[in-house]
């Protein structure tokens, strides 16, 4: 914006300067040096920062040329329009209307020759388009600097809450962990540790009754063993209720791993799944976790793929995973180290690897099992 309040004055300037010069008149010394000072007004106004300044060397810069236009001529009444606007563009917002700068440029009309005005008039008009597209140019930096203010707070805003949800989810985990601990330990307790106690009690009764009464004696030795056998059957009922189901787990590693992808990498990635999954053993989970981000892994390395999926599906005689995306894919697949990594996992369980490149790039990893109701195969 000063570049071109700059470049409007020096126009004006040359032209009046040329003007002068062409009319005949000789410049003096004090034309230069009025020419001088006037130049070192208007380029000290942008260099100052705050508009206390600005404004005091725009009302001297004002001054001085209506006292060059009195005093060596009335041209100089040209550079007052241009000087005029760059006054009002350092005034508060809530004092600039839009007309008042054409206004406050009419006024030095009533002191102007009649030969004069026209061109007064083409220069103010002049100046004053040029003035009205920086004030809009200035009121659009100020609303976007507002803008990014205003972004930037909420920026630092929602990067607070995320360190306190992160902070909270945290706490919820640690809380949720000592809640499960006291939980069981409370459940042990109350199931097992009263079956122990009395099994302890009559074995001890037992062991004094020994010498005594071998047949009270071995009675409470009997009670004290059912009591030990329902003990460890309640032990093993409730870790059997701890753990969780392999099908559960192995899905949540599968989410878990498309998740951390989505939010690292710029990639789409879903899980789906059909069929009945309870029939998947952990072993037959495990390679295909490991054959799934030996997979994702190339795609990210070689497909450029923007979208992820994987999909596991129980048919009738096999396990069917698949991971397929988007990316460019290839004519002719090349077997490197994971793609036969790959297919040795799954030759352990029985099962086979196929690797497309047609489509993108997929993997499918196919696993053999028996339903509990197939008829076994023969010899068995």
């Amino acid at each position: 914006m000063d570049f071109w309040l700059i470049g409007n004055k020096a126009v004006l300037l040359f032209y009046a300067i040329a003007a002068i010069y062409f009319q005949g008149d000789s410049a003096t010394s004090w034309d230069l040096f009025a020419y001088i000072l006037y130049v070192c007004l208007n380029v000290a106004i942008p260099i100052f920062k705050k508009s206390r300044p600005k404004r005091a060397l725009a009302i001297a810069s004002a001054a001085f040329v209506v006292l060059l236009a009195y005093r060596l001529d009335p041209l100089y009444f040209l550079l007052l329009p241009v000087n005029l606007y760059e006054l009002t563009l350092l005034v508060p917002d809530k004092s600039r209307a839009s007309l008042a700068p054409a206004a406050l440029a009419l006024l030095p009309m009533f002191a102007l020759p009649r030969s004069l005005l026209p061109l007064y008039l083409t220069a103010a008009l002049l100046s004053y388009l040029l003035h009205a597209s920086l004030r809009r140019h200035s009121d659009k930096l100020k609303r976007l600097e507002d803008e990014r203010e205003n972004l930037r707070a909420d920026l630092e805003r929602l990067t607070r809450s995320l360190s306190e949800n992160r902070e909270f989810i945290r706490q919820s985990e640690y809380t949720f962990k000592l809640e499960e601990r006291n939980r069981l330990s409370q459940r042990i307790h109350d199931e097992i540790g009263h079956s122990m106690a009395g099994a302890l009690i009559q074995m001890e009764a037992a062991r004094r009754l020994l010498d005594a009464n071998r047949d009270k004696a071995g009675e409470l030795l009997g009670n004290a063993i059912a009591i030990s056998k329902e003990g460890l059957e309640r032990i093993r009922l409730t870790l059997k209720d701890m753990k969780p189901r392999s099908e559960e787990l192995g899905l949540h590693r599968l989410r878990l791993f498309a998740d951390e992808l989505s939010a690292k990498h710029a990639v789409a990635a879903t899980v789906t799944y059909s069929g009945d999954v309870d029939v998947i053993t952990p072993i037959q989970w495990k390679i295909i976790q490991e054959n799934a981000t030996e997979a994702v892994t190339n795609s990210l390395k070689y497909g450029g793929a923007t979208a992820i999926e994987i999909e596991v599906s129980v048919l009738n005689r096999f396990i069917k995973a698949v991971v397929a995306d988007n990316g460019k894919g290839a004519e002719k697949v090349v077997k490197g180290l994971g793609i036969v990594g790959m297919e040795e996992r799954a030759a352990s369980a029985g099962g086979t690897v196929i690797v497309d490149g047609t489509r993108g790039f997929s993997v499918t990893t196919l696993l053999p099992y028996r339903r509990d109701d197939a008829p076994a195969p023969p010899g068995e």
